[in-house]
């Protein structure tokens, strides 16, 4: 079989970006590679297709992006304000939620004897009822330890909604004392009752 001529080659190039286009704006969530290919067929190397494509629309006011290994369509990051009106307002999450979601991002996959470990307290059911309703938290298989106990992880949507490429993205330590999370000193002692002293 003969080369394919440098026409031919643009020629199957368009044709693959047309249907990489038409599979990712069809689908209802992130598509990994795998995924796309059983569309797509052989069609020269994807992933340079899929990042050309991403480049192609960067300007656009809708982007191509990576998230957690899958590939969608969102609204560019500079023109959510004007979508905000028309959003259904997200619950606001509790203390607790917040702080269990960050335990999981960061110690994945993890049981939640693990996750009342870190935060320092029992953790109520209904809390990682709301995360995953939020489909930010999935359960990740059992542990293999005696009592097998659930272990939870984050989800695609999790990355997508905070911006995330993958989880390597999430703020260091050395971020969160820049952005001043982290420099509060707790007191050095519990105040006293009044009228009391510290004999």
């Amino acid at each position: 079989m003969s080369a394919l001529d440098p026409s031919e080659t643009a020629a199957r190039d368009i044709e693959a970006v047309r249907i990489l286009e038409a599979i990712l704006f069809a689908a209802d969530a992130p598509l990994a590679i795998t995924d796309i290919a059983r569309h797509v067929g052989e069609r020269g190397d994807l992933l340079a297709l899929l990042r050309d494509l991403a480049e192609s629309y960067a300007p656009r006011g809708i982007n191509l992006v990576e998230r957690g290994g899958g590939w969608q369509f969102q609204t560019a990051a500079d023109l959510a304000h004007h979508l905000r009106p028309s959003r259904e307002a997200v619950r606001k999450l509790s203390r607790a939620a917040v702080e269990t979601l960050s335990v999981i991002a960061y110690h994945e996959p993890v049981t939640r004897p693990e996750i009342e470990e870190i935060r320092g307290v029992s953790s109520s059911p209904g809390t990682l009822d709301v995360l995953m309703e939020a489909g930010w938290v999935r359960p990740a298989g059992r542990r293999e330890t005696p009592g097998r106990p659930l272990q939870y992880a984050t989800t695609p949507g999790f990355l997508a909604h905070f911006n995330l490429v993958s989880r390597r993205d999430l703020p260091g330590l050395a971020d969160l004392k820049a952005a001043g999370l982290l420099d509060r000193e707790p007191p050095r002692e519990l105040p006293l009752p009044l009228g009391e002293s510290r004999d």
